[in-house]
């Protein structure tokens, strides 16, 4: 998957899965910060169509194997999946 290129809501949804959506938002992106994500989260459906307008929005790296996920530079968690 690649995230430089857009992804559906359907395909966000399905990464996302039942986790927290709100982990998977880039707080150092400009629109994050613009739109005070961090005291006014999005709803999980606005958070999807944000994202899936907005790659950059998406937390990054993200490390899926099986039905376990890393999000960003988490090396603990990352060593746990290799």
């Amino acid at each position: 998957m690649d995230l430089n290129q857009r992804l559906s809501i359907e395909e966000l949804d399905q990464l996302i899965g039942k986790r927290d959506y709100r982990l998977f938002l880039n707080s150092r992106n400009e629109l994050y910060r613009e739109r005070g994500m961090k005291e006014n989260p999005p709803s999980r459906e606005e958070a999807l169509r944000l994202m899936s307008e907005n790659p950059n929005l998406i937390k990054r790296p993200i490390l899926v194997k099986g039905g376990q996920i890393a999000l960003g530079f988490d090396q603990p968690a990352f060593s746990k999946l290799v």
